[in-house]
């Protein structure tokens, strides 16, 4: 029954995803643990795979409409390409299965995946709470005073690729204010820009997987991709009827409920 709940809830990322241009991707993990059934681990290969494809698919929009800044992007991603696949290819797996014992909790792999998640989520549930309007108008003012800055878009890339390697997300509400206030573009194209990026992140990152001889199981991964793209198109015809804007602190309050249940879960009711 689970089961059914878990391709209700990839249609709603994909819905997520094509109203607000992110932020439902961060949600791919928790459903795929608790809801499908995949151990932590696998489910972060598992929605490297999803949420590089559906970033793809949002990416070509703003392509096609020129809202992409590939110098920027190239910038950013030649740290973050480097760092998710190392961390993808080489990290995870020497990464032993239990790391130490604390009282009755056994602190395995899974569960460091999951503590380093559910903070992940808290972390960019607040950055969807609170109003973006501060980092457009300081981006603009900075469009108009400072030159590109490299250094913060590769700090920035190589965190992110870290990040994206370790828990599976594509780290949007870090990208996109790294791209306004460090590379000077408006919002629009920071939007764009930071789809590409975390489409290619996350595909180099599942490539790791695949080197590395992590099992995939195809046909239910790309049912699961399926109700997310349906849920995309779904979004973005949606789009022109609903403003993403006013949604995006009503998820953000979500995903806080969400990142708190699984740090309660996880780390209070989690037993050997």
């Amino acid at each position: 029954m689970l089961h059914y709940f878990g391709y209700f809830a990839a249609i709603f990322i994909g819905l997520s995803l094509g109203i607000m241009g992110g932020g439902g991707s961060i949600l791919t993990v928790p459903v795929l643990v608790y809801l499908m059934g995949v151990s932590p681990v696998l489910s972060t290969a598992y929605s490297l795979f999803v949420v590089g494809s559906t970033s793809v698919v949002g990416a070509s929009g703003y392509f096609r409409k020129r809202l992409v800044s590939l110098r920027t992007a190239i910038v950013f991603l030649l740290p973050s390409l480097a760092a998710v696949f190392l961390v993808r290819k080489v990290l995870m797996p020497a990464i032993p299965h239990v790391l130490f014992t604390m009282g009755s909790i056994v602190f395995t792999k899974d569960l460091l995946v999951l503590v380093a998640f559910a903070v992940l989520m808290v972390v960019a549930a607040t950055s969807m709470i609170r109003s973006k309007q501060a980092v457009e108008v300081l981006g603009e003012e900075l469009h108009h005073k400072h030159t590109f800055n490299y250094p913060l878009i590769l700090t920035i890339g190589l965190v992110v690729g870290t990040l994206t390697g370790f828990v599976g997300a594509g780290g949007g509400f870090l990208i996109i204010p790294a791209l306004v206030l460090g590379a000077r573009l408006p919002m629009k194209l920071a939007v764009g820009t930071s789809l590409a990026i975390i489409a290619l992140n996350s595909l180099i990152g599942f490539t790791g997987d695949l080197s590395a001889g992590t099992p995939i199981a195809w046909p239910f991964l790309l049912g699961f991709l399926a109700f997310a793209l349906g849920g995309i198109v779904l979004g973005t015809y949606l789009a022109r009827f609903i403003p993403g804007a006013k949604l995006k602190p009503a998820f953000g309050w979500f995903t806080l409920a969400m990142g708190t249940f699984i740090l309660t879960k996880e780390l209070l009711f989690h037993h050997a």
